[in-house]
This record gives structure tokens, sequence and C-alpha cells, in this order.
């Protein structure tokens, strides 16, 4: 049985509080007026603010210089009344568009923290819940290889409890109003009489509704709730089971829960990050995001099994299944490359404006950390892990992991800030304590859940060909 350590659940539970206060600081410090905005605004303006920010405050300085302009030769061409009105007319204009600029700024920087949070709850609830399909995959597929890594698979899932319950309390604020992050819920957008009203998301009223999306988001986590806590409960009988009765149970479960998954997994997709951007549609989306945490959920596995191996655990792990788990690592980063052009090319090729614009955004505001995930995400992971020796060196293996969380979290946030925050995102407190609340909540929930079972599932009638297993 695993103990686990008093210095990694204090060091767990630190980085929750941590990453808790950064958390609360970010919120406080959000803009609650359009005073601060326009403070805020000019303070960048004088340069210490984004290109983005003073290039959209420039053009609200040179809507009023042409106001001034079309004042003045108004003036000249009627005299001193028309000079008056004109000059009015056009100054109210501006100010309206000054105005509208700040509210919407207004919605943008109040949306960062919420956002940020959103980026680290989705990227741990969808790493959870694919490590415990990958599970389920193995299971019905009946591999041998991996039974030894069931436990550690298990432990992983025991997450999915606790941070789908923060997601839960997410989604139910998010469906009343508490913040911005999905513009098609804004108030009067499929009201034909509303100033704010949007053809292309009026059309779309029949899914981009708020009852279907907080009806099925409580559908898709608790419903991956109940096959985890089913799987949990068959697999720790089969311990001590004199027959097959809990396996064969589990294996029908794995079935089930693998044909609820893969609708579950896309349709929750369009709703959580599609839905952000709800001009924009793509048909492989929801396969591009499985395969992003595919990568991601076989390194967490081989992180946490690197881990147990070094303090003394999982003797029976050898060099031959950390080779088959870099093989899936090596095998995901090139199927995550081929599913991020196809997108990328076809829609780019295409050219059609309501696909083009999601890609036009991340040009003009991420560049760079759009096509920075390449090199993070393709380049080294595979000339890291091409060579089959070093697949079965922990060391490299744990290195090229801390690669690939790094540059997959880049890939989620990019899913959700432009859409959110649009040109106004950073990096700061907030988006790193976000990460720091979660991973300290991740530890102590695996290794909790992971210290209540035996780390082998002695029951697998696949086991003797695990522990032998050598390739």
């Amino acid at each position: 049985m695993y103990q686990f350590s008093s210095k990694l659940k204090i060091t767990a539970i630190a980085l929750m509080v941590i990453g808790l206060i950064g958390i609360i600081i970010g919120f406080v410090s959000a803009p609650s007026t359009q005073a601060e905005v326009a403070e805020i605004l000019a303070h960048q303006e004088a340069g210490h603010g984004a290109h983005g920010d003073a290039h959209a405050t420039k053009e609200v300085a040179h809507h009023d210089a042409h106001a001034e302009t079309t004042h003045k030769e108004e003036a000249h061409a009627h005299g001193h009344d028309a000079h008056a009105a004109a000059g009015h007319k056009e100054e109210t204009h501006a100010e309206g568009h000054g105005d509208h600029h700040l509210e919407h700024v207004l919605h943008q920087l109040q949306n960062k923290p919420w956002a940020a949070f959103y980026v680290a709850l989705f990227f741990f609830t969808f790493v959870t819940i694919v490590v415990f399909a990958f599970l389920n995959i193995q299971r019905v597929a009946q591999a041998g290889w991996s039974i030894v890594l069931f436990r550690v698979m298990e432990g992983i899932s025991g997450f999915l409890p606790y941070v789908s319950a923060i997601f839960i309390i997410f989604v139910i604020l998010t469906a009343f109003g508490a913040n911005h992050l999905f513009v098609w819920m804004g108030e009067g957008v499929t009201d034909p009489e509303s100033a704010n009203f949007d053809q292309l998301i009026a059309n779309k009223e029949g899914w981009l509704n708020v009852p279907r999306w907080l009806i099925c988001s409580l559908v898709y986590l608790v419903g991956w709730n109940v096959f985890r806590f089913l799987n949990r409960k068959y697999s720790l009988l089969q311990d001590t089971a004199g027959n097959l009765t809990n396996y064969t149970k589990n294996y029908k479960l794995g079935v089930a829960f693998l044909g609820f998954f893969i609708f579950t997994e896309s349709m929750s997709v369009w709703d959580w990050i599609m839905g952000i951007d709800p001009h924009w549609f793509s048909t492989l989306f929801g396969w591009y995001v499985l395969a992003t945490f595919l990568v991601c959920a076989v390194t967490i596995i081989a992180m946490v099994t690197v881990y147990l191996k070094s303090k003394g655990y999982l003797e029976v792990v050898n060099d031959s299944h950390l080779h088959d788990l870099g093989k899936f690592m090596f095998g995901f980063s090139i199927f995550w490359t081929y599913l991020w052009f196809a997108q990328f090319m076809l829609i780019w090729y295409a050219d059609m404006p309501e696909e083009t614009v999601y890609y036009i955004q991340r040009f003009e505001d991420y560049k760079w950390i759009f096509l920075g995930m390449i090199p993070l995400n393709f380049i080294l992971p595979v000339l890291m892990l091409v060579n089959s020796d070093f697949k079965r060196i922990p060391q490299i293996v744990l290195g090229v992991g801390s690669i690939i969380l790094l540059g997959h979290y880049i890939d989620v946030f990019i899913m959700i800030m432009p859409g959110t925050v649009g040109d106004q995102w950073g990096f700061g407190i907030t988006e790193i304590a976000s990460i720091l609340f979660f991973l300290g909540l991740f530890i102590y929930a695996v290794f909790t859940t992971i210290s209540k079972a035996p780390l082998i599932a002695k029951g697998n009638p696949f086991l003797h060909e695990s522990e032998h297993f050598h390739y």
C-alpha cells in the first residue's frame, strides 16, 4: 500500500492556499466601472500596456479628430449655427463610440479572472476524464501490458469528483449571469427588437440556450462520475473475489462508458469551448480537443508512475511499461499535430469569413504563443522520443512530459482567451494562481485515492501477462 507522505500532502495544501489567495486577488482587482477602464487604457497608452489596447484607444482619438474636422468643414459652409449643430452631433457620436468601447473593454477585463480560472478548470477536468477513458480503452481491449498501471489510472481518476464539483458550481454561476464568458448568453442577443440582436446566434438558439446548456453540462459531469464510481467499486471488489463476476461487470461498464463518452466529449467541447466563439464552427473540433488531452492523459500517467517508482513502489513496473507509455506520448503528439494542421489548413484555404475569423484573431493578438505551440507540442516531443531507448529513461519522460503539459495548457489558453478577453490577455497572478490551486488539489486528490487501495489490481485475469511484460 502506498503511504501519502506528509511532505507531499503539505505541499499540495500549500499550493491550494497560495493559489486560492491569488485567485481572490485577481477577482478583487478586476475593474468595476468604465472610469477605472478609462484610467487603465490611459495608462496603457502611456506605454505600459499592450499594443492592441493602445491601438483601440487611438481609434477613439482618431474618431474625435475626424469629428472635429467635420465640425470645421460644416461651419465654413453653413455658418455658425450649422457649425454648432454638426459639431454637437459628431461629439455625441464620438462619445457614444467611446462609451461602447469602454463597456466592451470593461467586460473583457472583468472576464480575465473568470477566464484564467476556467482555463485551469477545463484543463484539469479533461485530463482527468480522458485518463479514465484511456483506462477503459485498456480494459475493453483486454490489453495485457497495462494492468499493473490500472491503479495509477484509477488514482488519477479519483480527482474527477473534486473537479466536477467545482465545475458544477462554475456552470451554475455562469448560467445565472455571473460572468460574460459566453456572448450568446447576453441580454437581447436573440431578440430581434433588441439593439444587441445577433442574427447568427439567433439561428443557433435551438442549441445555444441557457436551460439546455446547463442541463447538458450537469448530465456530462454527473454521468462521468457515476461511471467512475462504479468502475472503482467493481475494481476493488475484484481484488478479493473468487470469480470474474466483478471483472465482467467492469468490462461491460467500460463498453457503456466509452459509448457515452464519445458523444459527451464532443458535445461538452461544443458547449464549453466552441460556445465561446458562437460565430465560428469546426466539424473537427471535438476530435482536436480529444487529441490534445490524450497526449496529456498518457503524460500524466507516465509522470505519476515514474514518481511512484522513484519512491520504491510499483516494483513490477519495468522500463517496457514506460516505453509503451512513451510510444503513446510520441504517437498522440503526431496525431495532435495532424489534426491541428488539418483544421487550420482547410479553414485557411477555404477562406470563409465565418471560419477564418477564429484564426485571424489568434494571429493578430496571440501569434507568438499560438505558433509557439508547434515546437512545444510536436517538434520537441517527437525529437526527444523518436529514439526507442529514450522512452525508457524516466528523466527524459519527465522532461518531455513537462514540455507537453506546458504546450497543451497554452493550447487550452488559446482556445478560451481570445473569445473571452480579446486583446486584453496576459499571464499574471490569476493565471498562475489558478494553475497552483488545481495542481495542489490534483496532487491531494490523486495520491489520497492511490493510498486507499493496493497498487496492483490483483484480481485481474491478465495480471500475470502484465507483470512479465517485456518489449
